[in-house]
């Protein structure tokens, strides 16, 4: 192609060719929800391994000959909008998240799932939970730890009693903007965020903004929503930015540009191995026994299994001193040697649970 003319009229055909092929896709998805009914099926048909084998290969491919120019990041996105407008012609899913919206939470469930999923904004861990319980929501999307602000207490605490599984996990990047209707800086005198926000900007604040006071709220959202007061200003992404009308004073506060928080996918199915998995479980060890921890742990350094994070929660209403520890591990529990490891830990708690075997997460 030697003329601009060439190249769009190039770029019109492939247009057409690749809108033809996700409409063959989007009939394909809609004689599968069909042969499921048929089996009795009559359930959601998000399946969290099948999609993250989808996306694996997506970015094998790309790697691999004949790989183009977009990076994995921007393909496994764009298979997942696929993805995500096919399984809605299948079975449409209600995701609840921490709202209200223009939240992390929010752009996690979005990266998970897609924007053809229907989002449900609920103001508290414990809300989600019960949502997806009752199945008023199909799914939910909660913050479980960040890099630098640690772990999210509420979200550890339900795991224990829910009898919801962890059906996946998602990394976002998390970057702060400092948002508000003010335009400078120097108008700003009260700063609104999450306490996870605060403590993840605290040296950019005490450096660019130290007589403003700082007030605590449930969410960024929720930040952004009241930013738009005389005078201040909230810690949020880019997205309440775009919901509430805020200008952004600055960008990209956050004191570690490597700043990432997890969430997890709450839901009622136990996904399937991918051959890239982690086994969440909550363990107890046994009170006063000199070594019990290291009795607790021990099989898995004995099977040589990678134990990926451990933190540790008080037992509410013991009379004691007595801890949770929640353990994630490489591999799935239906795997031979993840199984028997499992099966030790048991004979050595006080208390034991397995929270859920889900595909790592794949970007």
């Amino acid at each position: 192609m030697k003329t601009l003319a060439e190249a769009r009229d190039a770029i019109d055909a492939l247009d057409q060719h690749i809108q033809r092929l996700i409409s063959d896709r989007a009939r394909i998805a809609q004689q599968v929800a069909r042969i499921k009914q048929k089996q009795g099926d009559t359930g959601d048909h998000y399946r969290p391994s099948r999609e993250a084998e989808v996306l694996r290969r997506a970015m094998e491919r790309n790697r691999g000959p004949g790989g183009g120019p977009l990076t994995d990041e921007v393909i496994a996105r764009l298979m997942r909008e696929i993805m995500s407008a096919c399984l809605s012609l299948e079975s449409p899913l209600t995701v609840a998240y921490l709202g209200p919206e223009g939240t992390y939470t929010q752009s996690a469930a979005l990266k998970h799932f897609g924007d053809a999923v229907t989002v449900r904004p609920l103001t508290a861990v414990d809300e989600i939970f019960r949502d997806v319980e009752s199945g008023a929501a199909d799914y939910g999307v909660v913050p479980v730890e960040n890099s630098i602000g640690g772990v999210v207490t509420h979200t550890l605490d339900a795991l224990v009693h829910t009898k919801l599984r962890i059906c996946g996990e998602v990394m976002l990047p998390v970057h702060h903007h400092l948002l508000s209707r003010e335009t400078s800086l120097t108008a700003v005198n009260t700063v609104y965020a999450h306490p996870q926000s605060f403590a993840q900007t605290r040296k950019w604040l005490d450096s660019r903004l130290p007589r403003a006071e700082r007030e605590q709220v449930s969410s960024n959202g929720e930040a952004a929503r009241i930013a738009g007061e005389r005078g201040g200003a909230a810690i949020a992404g880019l997205p309440a930015a775009r919901l509430y009308g805020l200008n952004i004073l600055a960008s990209n506060i956050e004191d570690d540009p490597g700043n990432t928080t997890r969430f997890l996918i709450i839901g009622k199915h136990d996904p399937s191995a991918t051959g890239s998995d982690l086994t969440s479980f909550v363990a107890t060890a046994h009170r006063n026994q000199p070594g019990a921890l290291f009795t607790l742990l021990k099989p898995l350094a004995d099977a040589q299994i990678d134990m990926t994070r451990i933190e540790s929660r008080p037992v509410r209403g013991s009379p004691v001193p007595d801890y949770y520890f929640f353990i994630d591990f490489g591999g799935h529990s239906s795997d031979h040697a993840a199984r028997a490891v499992l099966d030790q830990v048991r004979a050595n708690a006080a208390f034991f649970k397995i929270l859920g075997s889900y595909p790592k997460a794949v970007m």
